[in-house]
């Protein structure tokens, strides 16, 4: 009777773990248990590379193929970056289409309608849907997810804005106008969410969730900028080893997070605010689309226009022509000829030369010889 109930809390404890304390997989869900599952029924092979499985559909074959022959490039760049690598094999699973990419979904893990990849870092795998990954931003959506599959291998404790923040600083999503703009809009409307806010859960309102996604992705790359690889790695080190986040954090930084919060904040007037906005290169990747558009719009007006005048000038000398006609049949003389462009007149005949008195004696001179 006591084993059957130690087995029967063993059995229930991922279980436990996963809904209460367990870390989030990517968008925020939270993670399937980690109980063994059987492979997929729609998977048919697989390609295996020295740090990866690669499981794949019929009809995504070739694009595992495909991944396979570059996975392990960027993966060696990611350790690059951080420092370290992360134990064992990574697997990838892809579908073909939509429909495919949802049957290969952990249970009880089932992506987000809106997600065209999902990571579950604590299991070490990755939901790819191969239509979308040959799309232009089918490897920076990769790399997003290996980042996640990184540091939920390093530990599962990473607060909520770490993982998104370096994630993307990672794949260099952090720069783009979205990001900007979204910034922007927190610093001028005072909108800016705290961190601490951040840790565990994200915002509901979309409109949030932007400030949230770009604020992370600064803050890291504030804190990579402002004092280096070294801390960042050291963090990475102390998390992995067990030890709490903000403790690493202070010993990595050599400052509480709250203080590196707060110098963050004070930069963001001047990165974010009107001031910057008016004067740096920013303001022209935002305004450029709409200066194209309005240049358009003016040069098909102008071109109306023009065609409009010549067409009301080709009418009044249309007008003019029968006018004339109407007014010479009834006096009975010819009508006048129709005007014939300078363009099409024949050219005047060449007036016969006298010959000079040479060219009577020896004939017309021959002509001068060129240079080739």
């Amino acid at each position: 009777m006591r084993l059957l109930l130690l087995l029967s809390l063993l059995l229930a404890a991922p279980l436990a773990f996963a809904q209460q304390g367990g870390a989030p997989s990517t968008h925020g869900q939270q993670e399937p248990a980690l109980v063994p599952s059987a492979r997929p029924a729609l998977v048919v092979g697989e390609v295996a590379t020295e740090r990866f499985r690669i499981l794949y559909t019929a009809r995504s074959e070739g694009s595992a193929r495909a991944l396979a022959e570059q996975i392990e490039a960027v993966r060696d760049s990611f350790v690059r970056v951080l420092g370290r690598d992360w134990p064992g094999k990574t697997e990838i699973r892809m579908g073909a289409d939509r429909a495919e990419y949802e049957a290969l979904a952990l249970p009880g893990g089932a992506p987000p309608k809106w997600a065209v990849a999902v990571a579950y870092p604590a299991h070490g795998i990755i939901l790819l849907n191969a239509r979308s990954h040959t799309g232009p931003e089918g490897f920076i959506t990769l790399r997003h997810e290996l980042a996640h599959v990184a540091l939920g291998q390093f530990s599962p404790v990473w607060p909520r804005w770490f993982q998104e923040g370096l994630a993307q600083h990672l794949t260099g999503e952090r720069i783009n106008v979205t990001h900007y703009a979204a910034l922007f809009r927190a610093v001028t409307q005072e909108s800016v969410i705290h961190f601490e806010d951040l840790s565990t859960s994200w915002p509901d309102r979309p409109v949030d969730v932007e400030v949230a996604y770009a604020q992370s992705a600064d803050f890291v790359a504030w804190l990579a900028g402002h004092h280096g690889p070294g801390p960042m790695n050291q963090l990475l080190e102390l998390v992995s080893r067990g030890e709490h986040f903000e403790m690493a954090f202070g010993k990595a930084f050599r400052s509480p997070l709250s203080v590196e919060e707060n110098g963050w904040r004070k930069s963001l007037a001047t990165r974010f605010g009107w001031l910057p906005l008016t004067t740096s290169m920013q303001l022209v990747w935002l305004l450029a689309p709409a200066l194209c558009v309005v240049a358009y719009v003016r040069r098909r007006r102008q071109q109306a226009a023009r065609l409009a005048a010549m067409s009301a000038e080709e009418a009044a000398e249309d007008a003019a022509l029968r006018v004339l006609a109407a007014e010479a049949e009834q006096r009975g003389l010819p009508p006048p000829p129709p005007e014939v462009p300078e363009w099409a007149e024949p050219p005047p005949p060449e007036e016969p030369r006298e010959l000079v008195e040479d060219e009577r004696e020896h004939g017309p001179r021959p002509p001068k010889p060129t240079l080739h």
